[in-house]
């Protein structure tokens, strides 16, 4: 592995990127009525884990690292609950 010289670099922003697209692509099966509430919601929390691990990279202090990346950890939970 080579020196990490982007966020785009990280695997876990790699997968954080892949979840999404696959969250999208799921949703797209989602009922009309959903539209502006689940599907939305659903959405906008599988995107906020990869752009959270993004913002967390850019970060300076190891605290605002990981502050970011800790809110990329919750929106997982997000998806998790609602997906349940």
């Amino acid at each position: 592995m080579g020196k990490i010289t982007s966020f785009t670099d990280l695997i876990a922003w790699q997968e954080a990127n892949r979840f999404a697209v696959f969250i999208y692509s799921l949703s797209k099966g989602f009922p009309k009525e959903e539209k502006f509430s689940l599907t939305d919601q659903l959405r906008r929390a599988a995107v906020s884990v990869s752009s959270n691990i993004a913002e967390g990279f850019a970060r300076n202090s190891r605290k605002d690292k990981l502050q970011f990346y800790t809110i990329a950890k919750g929106s997982l939970f997000e998806v998790h609950s609602q997906s349940l």
